[in-house]
């Protein structure tokens, strides 16, 4: 469903391409990880708390809860390479308007617009693999591609204390995507003119994918994924400092491993989709796996090392889901053009999961202690389960 690949993308071009792709998309995921991590300075230099913290952590993927479909159908219209470098600029504009600000309030639109950033980085990212990568090559690159967000977090969970406040973190951030960009812009060839479908034809395309039963499961299982994943991770640092008494830096130390974890799981989904197991299996396993390693984190049933051996399982597990929505996503779209826009709906999801869960989540641990995160995360492990069991069957592509 490819447009065909442009010469010189062949062979190490190729393999270059994908690596900045993917390089811009682990750039972009520092912009997340970064705010967990920093959650002790922004308490120390501007006094707010965890239900604060969380809105600051989720207001990243904001953009994402509306504007997931038009950026799929922006990069059909704009051009994959054009959208993926304005995501990253956008990035880059707003963590240093961020870093320069003087309020809350300017801090919030700051990340405001790194949303609109992130947004564009994570659909455009996946429209460039499937134009430059052939079909036999496709389940490992959208495994590789699906390492981003644990990958970028982690680097920021290793990075971020490191920095003497979180305004250079955030400064270190820009430089991170302007660097990000270059390699982008050396690395990805240009899509070839023409065969851009027309507004009305993308309007129809647009219709046909909101109304389709697998995309929006797809999108439904990231939403859930991303709940879990970021009801944790958005808050691991600050868990870890309260309950096993661990400084800031061995907590986003301990923090990074858990998150790497997740690589682990990206990857073998690529493995796993090759030799032919169900898409709806991973899913469904993984999400089960997640939703009972959940009360032994939250509740203080274990000893520290072992509380903290399920995290690292809950996201090495958790990894299955987001490569193979990734990897199913082109399969589940009706054509070639509406492929971005389906990669758009399920970021849509994932975003939703993203806002969803550290809101909820920082009230609810405010409001009644971490053991109270057991039961939400438990119950959207088995919901995610359950929607896992409803893709229809079939091959990915």
């Amino acid at each position: 469903m490819s447009a065909p690949v442009a010469a010189g993308a062949v062979g190490t071009g190729r393999s270059t391409a994908v690596a900045a792709v993917v390089a811009a998309g682990i750039a972009a995921a520092v912009h997340v990880g970064k705010a967990p991590i920093a959650v002790p300075l922004l308490q120390a230099d501007l006094g707010i708390d965890l239900a604060t913290a969380g809105a600051l952590s989720g207001v990243i993927a904001v953009l994402g809860l509306v504007g997931g479909i038009p950026a799929g159908a922006l990069a059909v219209r704009a051009g994959d390479r054009r959208t993926l470098l304005a995501g990253l600029a956008a990035l880059a504009a707003g963590a240093a308007s961020g870093a320069a600000g003087t309020s809350l309030s300017l801090l919030f639109a700051a990340r405001f617009v790194e949303g609109l950033g992130f947004l564009l980085v994570t659909v455009a990212g996946p429209a460039v693999l499937d134009r430059v990568v052939p079909p036999t090559g496709r389940n490992a690159a959208f495994a590789a591609w699906s390492c981003f967000m644990p990958a970028g977090m982690a680097i920021a969970m290793i990075a971020g204390p490191h920095f003497a406040d979180w305004r250079s973190l955030w400064w270190g951030g820009a430089g991170v995507v302007a660097m990000a960009g270059a390699a982008v812009l050396f690395a990805v060839p240009a899509a070839p003119a023409g065969g851009r479908p027309s507004g009305r034809g993308l309007a129809a395309d647009t219709a046909a994918v909101a109304s389709r039963r697998a995309p929006l499961l797809l999108a439904a299982g990231f939403a859930l994924y991303s709940l879990m994943f970021f009801a944790l991770f958005s808050f691991l640092p600050v868990l870890l400092m309260q309950r096993i008494g661990v400084t800031h830096g061995a907590a986003g130390l301990l923090t990074a491993l858990a998150t790497a974890a997740n690589v682990t799981g990206n990857l073998a989904a690529g493995v796993l989709l090759k030799r032919g197991v169900g898409r709806r299996t991973l899913i469904s396993a993984a999400a089960l796996a997640m939703a009972l390693t959940a009360p032994g984190i939250f509740l203080p049933v274990l000893p520290d090392a072992a509380a903290f051996l399920l995290c690292v399982v809950f996201s090495a597990v958790g990894g299955l889901i987001p490569a193979t929505i990734l990897a199913s996503a082109p399969g589940a779209a009706l054509s070639a053009a509406s492929g971005p826009i389906v990669v758009g709906l399920a970021m849509q999801g994932s975003n939703l999961g993203q806002v969803v869960g550290p809101t909820a989540i920082g009230g609810v641990v405010e409001a009644h202690g971490w053991p109270a995160a057991a039961a939400a995360v438990g119950a959207a492990g088995l919901a995610a389960m359950l929607v896992g069991r409803a893709l229809p069957p079939g091959p990915d592509r």
